[in-house]
C-alpha cells in the first residue's frame, strides 16, 4: 500500500512542529512524503533523536527549524552542516522537552499491526511521552517491525495510518571485530563485576568485548541498557540473564530483533519508555548497577567528553550521564569509564576536553583501559590525577 500524503498533509497545520519517531525502528518510509510537505509548506518545524541509520530522503534543510535531542550517526553530517541543531540533552530529559519547549503537534511514527491496533516495535524511547500529548499519529504500519516494545497499542483516537510499507528496522553494518586492546579492556572489567549485577553498556567494539569476557568468566547479569544490542542474545544464549532484558532502543541484526520479537510476543518485551528504563531511583536500587561506557575523551581529572572532538562531531549526550550518575550512587554499583588509551597515535587523556564535559568526574568510579584499572572511589583530586597517570602512559 503507497503512504498517502494528502493525509499526513491534513493533518500538519502551517508552522506545525513535527516528531519524527528516532531509532532503527524511524518510519524511514516516509521522509519523502515529509520531506516533500516541508518544501512545499516552507514553514514546518521538525524534532526528531538518535537515527543511528542513513537518513535518505530526509531533507532537513526543507524544515524552517529541524532539532535533534541525540545527533547519531544518521544525522551526522546535518548536524555538522548546521541543517539540523543538536540540542544538548541527557536521554532522561527528554520526555520533559518534547512536552515542554520541544512540544510537537504531530508525531510520524512506524508501528507493527497488532490484534487491537498498531503497536511500536523496536524501540519505545520518547515516542510514548509524545503519545501521552494527545497528539495526532501519523502511522507508517510495518509488519516487518519486531513487537518487542512493552505497552498498550497506539491509541485508536489518536490514529491516523498513512498507508503500510515492510522496511523493518535498520540493521547496521556490524562493528569491526574487537581489537586487542578492546579485549583486554573488557578482561579487565570482567574482573569489576559480581554475579548478579545489573549491567549496562553500549553496542560496539568495546560492548562486544566486555559481553566477550562475561561469557568467557560465566558471570550472570541482569541486562538493564539504554540501548542493547547482539551482546544480549549471546549472553541469553549463553544462559547468562537472570531477569528480562530492559532497553528503550534496540540496535542491531536481524537476528537481534527476532529474538525480541520472539520475546515480546510471548509476553516479555524488551524495550520500555525512557521514564522508565533511565529513571534514577530505579537504575541506583538493587540489584547493584554496573554501568560500562566509553568516551571520546577524558581529562586529567576524570571528567567525561563523548560528543566529539573539536573538529568532528561523534554522537550526542544520550544516556552516559544517567546511567553513570545512577551508578554511582547505587551501594555494590560501579559507574566505569572504558577506553582505549590512545585514538590514532594520541592519548585519550587530554589536559583539556575539545568538547563541554558529558559527565562529571565525581559520576565517575573506575577508568579502565587497556593497561589495568583505577578505582577513583574515596580519594581527593590529586589522589585521582595519580591513580590515572598509570593508566595513560607516555
Amino acid at each position: 500500500m503507497a503512504l498517502d500524503g494528502g493525509i499526513l498533509a491534513g493533518l500538519v497545520r502551517p508552522g506545525a512542529r513535527i516528531a519524527l519517531a528516532d531509532g532503527c525502528g524511524s518510519p524511514r518510509a516516509a521522509y519523502p512524503l515529509l520531506s516533500a510537505l516541508a518544501r512545499e509548506r516552507g514553514d514546518l518545524r521538525l524534532v526528531t533523536g538518535w537515527l543511528p541509520g542513513p537518513a535518505n530522503g530526509l531533507d532537513l534543510a526543507a524544515f524552517a527549524d529541524a532539532r535533534t535531542v541525540m545527533p547519531g550517526w544518521g544525522l551526522r553530517a546535518a548536524a555538522e552542516a548546521g541543517h539540523v541543531h543538536a540540542v544538548p540533552a541527557r536521554l532522561s530529559a527528554v520526555p520533559a522537552l518534547v512536552a515542554g519547549p520541544l512540544r510537537p503537534d504531530v508525531l510520524v511514527v512506524a508501528a507493527a499491526p497488532g490484534p487491537v491496533g498498531p503497536v511500536l516495535g523496536a524501540e519505545v524511547s520518547w515516542i510514548r511521552a509524545v503519545v501521552d500529548l494527545g497528539v495526532p499519529l501519523a502511522v507508517v504500519l510495518d509488519p516487518a517491525l519486531p513487537r518487542a516494545a512493552a505497552g498498550p497499542p497506539l491509541p485508536d483516537e489518536q490514529v491516523f495510518v498513512l498507508g503500510e510499507e515492510a522496511t523493518g528496522p535498520h540493521a547496521p553494518t556490524p562493528p569491526p571485530a574487537p581489537s586487542p586492546e578492546h579485549e583486554a579492556i573488557g578482561r579487565h572489567v570482567a574482573g569489576l563485576l559480581a554475579d548478579g549485577v545489573r549491567l549496562q553498556w553500549a553496542p560496539g567494539q568495546l560492548g562486544e568485548a566486555v559481553v566477550g569476557a562475561v561469557r568467557a568468566a560465566g558471570i550472570r547479569v541482569h541486562a538493564d541498557s539504554g540501548l542493547l544490542g547482539d551482546g544480549v542474545v549471546a549472553l541469553d544464549e549463553a544462559g547468562l540473564l537472570l531477569s528480562d532484558p530492559v532497553a528503550t532502543y534496540l540496535v542491531g541484526s536481524p537476528a537481534l530483533y527476532a529474538w525480541a520479537d520472539a520475546r515480546g510476543r510471548a509476553g516479555h518485551p524488551v524495550v520500555h519508555r525512557i521514564e522508565h528504563t533511565h529513571e534514577p531511583a530505579r537504575l541506583a536500587a538493587d540489584p547493584p548497577l554496573v554501568s560500562v561506557n566509553t568516551a571520546v575523551e577524558i581529562d586529567l581529572d576524570g571528567q567525561v567528553n563523548v560528543e566529539g572532538t573539536a573538529t568532528a562531531l561523534v554522537g550526542g549526550i544520550g544516556g552516559h550521564p544517567d546511567y553513570a550518575a545512577a551508578a554511582a550512587r547505587s551501594a555494590r554499583g560501579l559507574s566505569v569509564v572504558a577506553l582505549a588509551s590512545q585514538h590514532r597515535g594520541r592519548s585519550t587523556r587530554v589536559d583539556r576536553l575539545s568538547r563541554p564535559v558529558t559527565t562529571a568526574a565525581h559520576d565517575v568510579d573506575v577508568v579502565v583501559t587497556e593497561h589495568g584499572h583505577a578505582d577513583l572511589r574515596g580519594l581527593d583530586r590529586d589522589e585521582r590525577r595519580r591513580a590515572l597517570d598509570g593508566l595513560f602512559p607516555g
